[in-house]
């Protein structure tokens, strides 16, 4: 059964050597927002891409806040949890690999995915993750991300995600036992060609 507690996009994959990618947009966005990034990163990988339930002001997010970088923890925490739902169900009905399911999230898409990965982490393997703030600030359970792969990816002149941020999410995930590279290049919030680069490099090991 298809599941339909997220409106979102399903392409099934042209090789089963590529993985499958869970695509998770930034605020605004919507699940056709990163089809292309994601094809441009990996183009024969099945995609799974939710859009955010979440409204704010009219744009789709996939957790509250109560202004630019302060959260609603327990909203943050209840749609990990619905978010971590809907993929199990979509893992099932779509017949994708678990095993090697990689989220590629944009700011509040990437802060999403580590949220998964910090409370529900069976649900991925690895992620990739553009743009990324703290929003749960307790670190990864012992052995919870042993054999798990992130990458962060950030931009130095952002104005939105604060500079101590990507090394402290990185220590965060770290300590569950995931392998982290944090990449910190010349962009701002947007994603840049170096992102690209980046994302291709990490999906193709």
């Amino acid at each position: 059964m298809i599941p339909s507690s997220y409106i979102h996009v399903y392409k099934p994959s042209a090789s089963l050597a590529a993985p499958p990618l869970l695509l998770l947009h930034g605020t605004g966005g919507n699940e056709h927002d990163l089809l292309a990034f994601g094809n441009a990163l990996s183009p024969q990988s099945a995609v799974l891409s939710p859009r955010g339930d979440v409204n704010e002001n009219g744009q789709a997010r996939f957790f509250r806040r109560l202004a630019e970088g302060v959260f609603d923890l327990n909203d943050v925490v209840k749609r990990t949890h619905a978010l971590a739902d809907f993929i199990e169900a979509a893992v099932q009905a779509y017949a994708l690999d678990a095993k090697r399911l990689t989220a590629v999230g944009f700011s509040n898409g990437a802060n999403m995915a580590a949220c998964l990965l910090l409370l529900r982490p069976e649900v991925l393997a690895h992620a990739v993750l553009f743009r990324p703030m703290v929003v749960l600030k307790e670190p990864a359970k012992p052995a919870s991300l042993v054999g798990k792969r992130v990458l962060i990816s950030s931009g130095e002149r952002d104005p939105i995600v604060p500079a101590d941020h990507p090394e402290r999410l990185a220590e965060l995930l770290r300590a569950g036992g995931a392998n982290v590279d944090v990449q910190v290049h010349r962009a701002s919030h947007g994603l840049a060609e170096e992102d690209l680069t980046l994302g291709r490099g990490f999906l193709s090991v």
